[in-house]
């Protein structure tokens, strides 16, 4: 089966040969009935993130139902207390409540997650996989950034450290095999088995979770590498 790939407006317009403004005053007008009719009283579990809306800096917040993947609510701007503001006045004026939210998936944002803490006390925050491993990643890099100063074999490696070994591509998977065979005893190596040990965490049980999390921040904290000792949130 294929899948319809997303076209812009204006292309589309110029298809039917219809000016695009007009294509987007229908396109308001039933996106609006649409969401007249929208019941969220049964939404508990809320995901959000930024999409950019056009080119540059014009960024969405996207508020979606996690179990249903509807989108609930979409505001300007990047997700921060006033776009959570905007969302729980939404959430109301659509039968839903803001304390039956019970979870949040969401970025590390220190300005979302007072927003969370204020407009959802009862609801739980979930950190979402891709943006823990950003932040890691970030740190990976830093390393190798500092250490190749004084070891060039560092350069041109970056995505080496960036990647699961099962997804190097072959000379980036012999590279790393030769410098692991030099024993070169790399900062950057190090910094990339703390990450590799991290996700492990996604595999824990979940009795286990807390106590490998532990272990973890202990290790990494103890590395003697400056980046990865100061993981922590944004």
């Amino acid at each position: 089966m294929m899948m319809a790939k997303a076209m812009p407006v204006k292309s589309i317009a110029d298809i039917i040969k219809e000016h695009d403004t007009r294509f987007w005053r229908v396109l308001n007008h039933y996106v609006h009935e649409s969401r007249q009719g929208s019941d969220f009283s049964a939404v508990t579990q809320v995901g959000v993130d930024e999409t950019s809306s056009k080119r540059g800096h014009n960024y969405v917040s996207l508020f979606v139902d996690m179990k249903s993947s509807q989108v609930l609510f979409v505001t300007e701007g990047n997700p921060d207390s006033s776009g959570l503001e905007r969302f729980k006045a939404d959430l109301g004026a659509h039968h839903g409540d803001s304390s039956s939210i019970r979870e949040v998936c969401c970025d590390m944002s220190p300005a979302f997650i007072s927003g969370v803490e204020k407009h959802f006390p009862e609801a739980c925050l979930t950190f979402d996989k891709f943006h823990v491993l950003k932040i890691i990643n970030e740190a990976v890099d830093e390393v190798r950034r500092q250490e190749q100063q004084s070891r060039p074999e560092l350069k041109r490696t970056r995505y080496i450290w960036l990647k699961n070994p099962e997804n190097l591509k072959e000379n980036q998977a012999a590279t790393l095999e030769v410098l692991r065979i030099k024993k070169l005893n790399l900062k950057t190596a190090r910094a990339y088995h703390i990450r590799l040990n991290f996700q492990e965490f996604w595999s824990q049980p979940l009795q286990q979770e807390e106590t490998f999390l532990k272990k973890w921040y202990f290790s990494a904290t103890r590395s003697r590498l400056e980046p990865m000792k100061k993981l922590h949130t944004p």
